[in-house]
């Protein structure tokens, strides 16, 4: 059977083509589009399946399987971060793709943690992993997502949320300034608009505007020619600003209280997953310990965040993989 799969980001659309044989999968081709570079998924796709029928010589393909970055209801949905709106119908449709399904992002990457080996984990907390008890599952990139891993006997099956559109809930003093700042900007300020690449550049701007450091004229030009995200991150893991490196510690540090929410909600006690883009890149930082400082700050029930299993993700393609594992695992016509 030869399946397609997909991570579907406001960034990027990564797609992958699979042949699978008795649950075994095996890659035989991938390409990665920029999302904002296409009127829609449907064109990506077709664009994908046309270049490797051709390339590869394929006739048929049985399956896609596509993890897309918003809420999926009735096998639709509407891009949060791109003015797309996306039918598994259309999608069939136009490729000519036997059976399509849609799945969330976050969903998908929950698919694809039991297919990662050890070292594309990284340990934050120990723990005591509950083995009846339920995890969770929280990935900063483009957006904020989260997700339930529901314990059912031995297997963790994923319940997919929009978690990371909740309203953002400041601890101290100088997040109830954040919050007050971006409201000023934003008709409802959820835990996204701080905890996600734009994100900490709404942090940055914060503390930049509000008077708690100096943006050097090398910083400046830097965030006008590269990927800002990126460029403060790399400028805090550096120390080659302060001001950046205080945009990275609240960032980290409402990144961890959130996901103690998270954790607390689900009382997800069998363990927390750290996926999303951003994560693999800065665990130096998430092990300098605001992080989880902030994750085990829950008053009485501290004791048992300080018990919960905190793990990072490190495979930057478990989404995709997660994907095309709920492709072959089970049936997914609708």
């Amino acid at each position: 059977m030869i399946l397609v799969a997909g991570d579907i980001g406001g960034t990027k659309s990564h797609l992958a083509l699979f042949v699978a044989q008795n649950q075994e999968l095996k890659l035989l081709t991938e390409e990665t589009y920029r999302s904002i570079d296409y009127p829609g998924l449907e064109e990506i796709v077709c664009r994908f399946v046309t270049s490797k029928r051709t390339e590869i010589g394929l006739e048929q393909i049985s399956k896609a399987c596509l993890a897309v970055a918003c809420p999926v209801v009735g096998q639709s949905c509407k891009m949060p971060n791109l003015p797309w709106t996306i039918s598994a119908l259309a999608i069939k449709k136009k490729t000519g793709i036997q059976e399509v399904k849609l799945i969330n992002d976050l969903e998908a990457s929950a698919y694809g943690i039991a297919q990662l080996s050890e070292d594309e984990i990284a340990n934050l907390q120990e723990g005591s992993a509950d083995p009846d008890g339920h995890a969770a599952l929280i990935s900063a990139g483009t957006g904020l997502g989260e997700a339930l891993l529901y314990r059912q006997e031995n297997t963790l099956v994923p319940i997919a949320s929009e978690g990371g559109h909740a309203d953002l809930a400041p601890r101290t003093e100088l997040e109830i300034e954040l919050l007050r700042y971006l409201l000023k900007r934003f008709q409802h300020v959820s835990y996204e608009r701080v905890l996600s690449g734009p994100g900490l550049l709404n942090i940055y701007h914060f503390l930049r505007d509000s008077g708690y450091g100096q943006e050097a004229d090398w910083l400046k030009e830097r965030l006008q020619q590269d990927d800002p995200s990126h460029s403060i991150a790399s400028a805090a893991l550096s120390k080659e600003s302060d001001l950046c490196v205080q945009a990275l510690d609240l960032f980290v540090s409402i990144y961890g209280a959130e996901a103690g929410n998270l954790a607390l909600k689900l009382k997800a006690v069998g363990g927390l997953f750290v996926g999303g883009g951003i994560a693999p890149k800065i665990v130096s930082k998430l092990k300098e310990g605001n992080f989880l400082a902030a994750f085990a700050d829950k008053g009485r029930l501290s004791g048992l965040m300080e018990r919960i299993p905190i793990r990072v993700i490190l495979n930057p393609d478990t989404a995709l993989l997660g994907a095309a594992h709920r492709a072959v695992q089970r049936s997914i016509a609708r």
